[in-house]
């Protein structure tokens, strides 16, 4: 019965975003079609609020849920034997799937070319002005400074993932090396995760008025006119996302055989939330609590999907070759668009700038800026895709999610840590 009743929830939660997505593309239609700018605007900031909202209560319990679960998997995990095999496994994954993702967009990009003959006077150089802000400045050294943290409480406070990995890993290795001294904060720090991820299950409530609000503000700036004008663009993309989908369940097939369908039906939820809402944090805490009920692990959930969020953004890393050449093509960068030498080289340069970055907003433009400009891509280039970025990152955040689902439920099943049971796959 009780098993009965959390699938019937699950399903109408679904049921009731998608119904939100819909009635948020109606609501900024009509918006954007029957007042001015002005309206628009002002329409779309307290639209946007909602998903503010809920996106700022999913927040405050990132911090927690991942120093805790993460603390107590690698305390779980026994010794550091087995935190480097597990670990081992998942970076050969991310790294896999990384290149394959890059390489993808990159073949894609060169056979469609979208961005030969694009219009190149629509661009807006000031559109631009806030991602150049956030891109100056990459290099090795802010690399080094934004993966290694200075204070925890600093990390906790921005949600900084891979600083929060970087002390949760020592701080559970240091913990399991003092023994049964260490027992009592192991304990108390498994509770504090249960009681986080209950808190998950009331956050999810709202996550229907943050749908709604997302793309009713996206609309109502922007209107359905944008997806025609570059819709090649994003077909192309999306086409390029088709491929990789079946890429990655091809080979999820391979690892969990007809167990693929129930981990894509757990994970339902996650990734509408992803689609609608484009963040890839509104969805971690309920993909953990997913990843467990589908039978993964706790403790390689607690240590993997982590790390997934820094290293493992399938969808994103697709997207930055995609949109780099783009750009080259929509300029005539011949330097670019004519030499697969450089071609590689800018995609093995987007494998090592693009980690570590999952809390930046619109990471993977702020990694094309950088990246792109080390290659002669002009900065206003980002200009002309700017506007229906959002379509995109819908998109690519909600292959992020199933990514690292796919990595986690992997690395279970090679740990030989995944639970099979007819009711975990009925819950």
């Amino acid at each position: 019965m009780e098993i009965t009743d959390k699938t019937t929830k699950k399903s109408k939660l679904t049921l009731y975003i998608l119904l939100s997505m819909v009635l948020g593309i109606v609501a900024g239609y009509f918006v954007h079609e029957n007042y001015g700018p002005e309206t628009q605007n002002t329409f779309a900031t307290n639209a946007k609020l909602l998903t503010t909202i809920f996106l700022r209560l999913v927040q405050m319990i990132i911090a927690p849920i991942v120093f805790a679960t993460l603390v107590v998997g690698i305390a779980k995990l026994g010794d550091m034997k087995t935190v480097g095999r597990v670990g081992g496994k998942a970076m050969l994954w991310f790294i896999t799937a990384s290149l394959v993702s890059l390489t993808l967009g990159l073949i894609l990009v060169n056979i469609l070319k979208p961005g030969v003959g694009a219009d190149i006077t629509s661009t807006d150089p000031n559109a631009v002005k806030d991602l150049l802000e956030k891109s100056q400045g990459f290099s090795l050294q802010k690399f080094v400074e934004h993966v290694v943290p200075r204070s925890v409480i600093e990390a906790m406070a921005t949600n900084e993932i891979l600083q929060l990995v970087v002390f949760s890993i020592f701080f559970g290795i240091a913990l399991t090396a003092i023994g049964k001294k260490g027992e009592p904060i192991i304990n108390a720090l498994d509770a504090i995760a249960h009681v986080v991820l209950k808190m998950v299950t009331y956050v999810m409530y709202l996550a229907p008025a943050g749908v709604f609000g997302a793309m009713a503000a996206a609309i109502a700036k922007n209107g359905l006119g944008i997806l025609v004008t570059f819709g090649w663009y994003i077909g192309d993309f999306y086409l390029g996302l088709l491929i990789l989908w079946l890429l990655l369940l091809g080979v999820g097939y391979l690892i969990l055989k007809h167990r693929l369908r129930i981990l894509l039906r757990r994970i339902a939820t996650p990734m509408s939330i992803a689609f609608s809402t484009a963040s890839s944090e509104a969805v971690y805490p309920k993909l953990v609590e997913e990843m467990e009920r589908f039978g993964c692990s706790n403790k390689i959930v607690s240590f993997v999907l982590p790390l997934g969020y820094s290293f493992n953004l399938d969808g994103s890393m697709m997207y930055m070759t995609f949109a780099s050449m783009f750009i080259a093509q929509a300029y005539n960068i011949t330097a670019i668009t004519g030499d697969v030498g450089q071609q590689i080289l800018m995609l093995l340069v987007f494998l090592i700038t693009s980690k570590g970055i999952a809390g930046v907003p619109r990471a993977s433009l702020v990694v094309v800026l950088a990246t792109g400009a080390m290659f002669g891509i002009p900065p206003e280039g980002v200009g002309l895709i700017l506007a229906i970025d959002v379509f995109c990152d819908m998109g690519r955040t909600m292959t992020n999610v199933l990514g690292n689902a796919l990595a986690t439920a992997a690395v279970s099943k090679w740990e030989g840590q995944l639970e099979h049971s007819e009711a975990i796959d009925a819950a």
